[in-house]
């Protein structure tokens, strides 16, 4: 398992769309005829506020998130976690806690997880990983994957099996789905769960015998299998 991630994974990877959170709903109180008509006033006043303001948030995150992602590109993750003091810039650290409640802070964990573990603060990736929302679907995948490999890198094989199975069921295809599976068997073995690890390669090989995948788990099955 892979101690880094390669810049074409991240650009592919790490550049995700989010949908926008739910709004909050205005319960109205029911009164005269007058304080209703106020009270929808008062509640359609709120809701064109919150929109501004939320619109204003999301903005401001996205364009300090901009800054903080040109110095992750350039490989200086440090500044891209903490911001430049001299420049007056955020880091993703600063931008998931302040904006939280954007798509643009809660891809700064995300960002922040990823630069933690170049920086070998394996702990601290964790940490900002399991703040991050993932999101369904296909791009989900990913982000539970590296869940996993924080979890590998803290030895903690178990979690990690786990995690990817997760990421495998997230979104089943040909493609991420075996992938994980084997991530999930190598792991389970780390573990010192045979079974499970063979039950990994198993339904590689039943549900996937055309994948990338199939050829390495049919080797890992053999040596599970004299093992044991």
């Amino acid at each position: 398992m892979s101690k880094g991630l390669k810049k074409e994974d991240l650009e592919q990877d790490i550049l995700i769309e989010y949908s926008s959170r739910f709004m909050y709903y205005y319960e109205q109180n029911k009164a005269t005829v007058i304080g209703g008509v106020l009270g929808v006033l008062l509640v359609i006043g709120l809701i064109v506020g919150y929109f501004v303001y939320s619109g204003q948030q999301e903005q401001e995150a996205q364009d300090l998130l901009g800054i903080a992602e040109e110095q992750f590109m350039r490989g200086n993750y440090e500044t891209a976690l903490l911001g430049d003091e001299d420049d007056f810039s955020l880091g993703f650290v600063q931008i998931a806690d302040n904006y939280s409640r954007t798509s643009a802070g809660n891809l700064a964990n995300y960002y922040a997880a990823v630069s933690e573990m170049e920086l070998g603060n394996y702990e601290d990736a964790l940490d900002r990983i399991q703040r991050f929302d993932v999101p369904s679907g296909i791009m989900g995948v990913a982000p539970i994957s590296l869940h996993a490999i924080i979890l590998s890198e803290l030895d903690r094989y178990e979690e990690a099996a786990e995690m990817y199975v997760r990421a495998a069921e997230w979104n089943e295809n040909n493609s991420t789905t075996p992938l994980n599976l084997l991530e999930a068997a190598q792991a389970y073995r780390e573990a010192g769960d045979d079974t499970n690890a063979l039950r990994m390669v198993n339904r590689i090989l039943d549900n996937y015998p055309n994948s990338q995948q199939a050829t390495e788990a049919q080797r890992l099955k053999g040596v599970l299998t004299r093992d044991n």
